[in-house]
């Protein structure tokens, strides 16, 4: 039997390192560490043990516990769930079942001199992991077998565990299981093993030997870089392949990767003159006279000139600053604002026209209001000074001397600035009129007589130097 025992743990450990060749990329390594409580009292023997989980949580009474680590596990992970677990575990036995006391008949716990308790135990479990969809709680069975030693005595035990995995974090998490052994030898008793620790998962696969594992290597099948999770940078400037516009040639991240050699702000790929700085609006290219045109284009590549003469300047025949294509007096020196012509100003009898007009100008008494029949006199007006559009002029207001001064000085002001408006309101630039207003000031006939007075009420239009 102690032969059958051993050569059953060698079946078990041979079974569970030889399936490890099939590899879970997620970290298939785990490391545990943990406490272990061993009761040798639920297992369907007579006294000192009693039936099949009778008393199953009985700590105070049945449970032996080592105040420290006491569990040791190593676990690969295999495919398809399954999990081979390697575990060493140390205890003391000073709990074995209960004894009734002779005198009261009360069952009390059996207590025995600390035995040394050592096993070694290999298992393949099964995980529920991806079965309940959970990314935290595993629940797992597992059945194995393994070796174990009371003080100098030992037996093979054929086993099975139920357990969960709390997983704390990816690769941290607390263990909690507990296991049947079934002993071989009268010699050892059957017992049941709780254990409670913690885990911590490493390893993986690196299928492309970068030194990142696959489950964290964002491009598992070509080596890369730590900092871009393991991808690759093939051309050494610090842009990942992946986000690279031109991952064969140094670039700047700016350009996503791309160069510039020039150091004109425009990547070689976009640039017309890749090897000579040059502008953005011109592709890269130079502009030495700064036209607008690009040097390799410009007929006059030092001289500004416009894109329409291929970069060469317009003449200007008269010297006016207007260029010949633009000037309509071409050999004749005008002002930019009349396209190239000289000011025309109106003619003397053009004024006097004008004079004519303001004289039929009618107020309303003693107001600056039109009278109705002025209206047709002051569009009259509109058109002569339309005509002359850079002629300046100024609107003279005039009164006779009826009324005190005061009334008459603000009243020819008023009546002044009422014929501006009217011009301003219809289309006469206010820059070319000013209005003021004379009072009784400059009489042009004798205030004693009727008609005098009625000749001194009066505006007059008068042409600006």
């Amino acid at each position: 039997m102690k032969n059958l025992s051993r050569l059953l743990l060698v079946a078990v450990l041979l079974f569970g390192m030889s399936a490890t060749n099939a590899q879970d990329k997620n970290n298939p390594w785990a490391f545990g560490i943990g406490v272990n409580a061993v009761d040798p009292y639920p297992v369907g023997e007579d006294m000192p043990q009693g039936d099949y989980f009778d008393e199953f949580f009985n700590v105070d009474d049945h449970w032996n516990i080592l105040p420290f680590v006491s569990t040791v596990s190593l676990s690969r992970y295999l495919s398809d769930g399954f999990i081979f677990s390697a575990t060493g575990s140390l205890n003391r036995i000073s709990k074995f079942g209960s004894i009734a006391d002779p005198i009261t008949g009360r069952e009390t716990t059996n207590r025995v001199d600390n035995l040394t308790y050592f096993a070694i135990d290999g298992r393949v479990s099964y995980s529920f992991m991806e079965l309940i969809n959970s990314k935290t709680f595993e629940p797992y069975l597992g059945v194995g077998g393994g070796y174990t030693w009371l003080d100098d005595i030992g037996a093979g035990t054929l086993n099975g565990s139920l357990g969960f995995r709390y997983w704390l974090s990816e690769k941290v998490g607390v263990d909690v299981q507990s296991t049947y052994k079934h002993s071989f030898e009268d010699y050892l008793p059957k017992h049941f093993q709780h254990a409670v620790g913690v885990t911590f998962k490493f390893g993986g696969t690196d299928t492309d030997g970068d030194g990142i594992y696959d489950n964290e290597d964002a491009c598992p099948e070509e080596a890369g870089l730590e900092i871009f999770n393991g991808c690759p940078d093939s051309d050494g400037d610090g842009i990942q392949d992946s986000k690279d516009d031109c991952p064969n040639e140094a670039g700047l991240a700016e350009f996503n990767g791309c160069p510039d050699t020039d150091g004109d702000g425009v990547m070689d790929k976009d640039d017309k003159c890749p090897t000579v700085a040059g502008l953005k609006s011109l592709m890269g290219c130079p502009d030495a006279d700064g036209d607008g045109v690009a040097d390799g284009d410009d007929n006059c590549p030092n001289e500004a000139g416009p894109a329409a003469n291929n970069g060469c300047p317009w003449p200007d025949t008269d010297g006016d600053g207007v260029l010949d294509k633009d000037d309509k007096c071409p050999n004749e020196a005008g002002l930019v604002e009349l396209d190239g012509c000289p000011q025309i100003k109106p003619s003397a009898e053009v004024v006097k026209s004008l004079n004519t007009y303001a004289r039929d100008i009618l107020f309303d008494t003693g107001k600056a209001t039109f009278k109705t029949e002025t209206d047709k006199v002051l569009q009259a007006m509109v058109t002569i000074f339309k005509e002359y559009p850079k002629a300046e002029f100024s609107i003279d207001g005039h009164t006779d001397s009826t009324g005190s001064k005061a009334t008459n000085q603000r009243l020819s002001e008023r009546r002044a600035n009422a014929v501006r408006d009217y011009l301003i309101a219809n289309g006469i630039s206010a820059d070319r009129l000013t209005a003021t207003g004379y009072g009784e000031d400059k009489p042009i006939a004798d205030n004693r007589t009727r008609a005098g007075r009625e000749e001194n009420r009066r505006v007059e239009v008068n042409l600006k130097n």
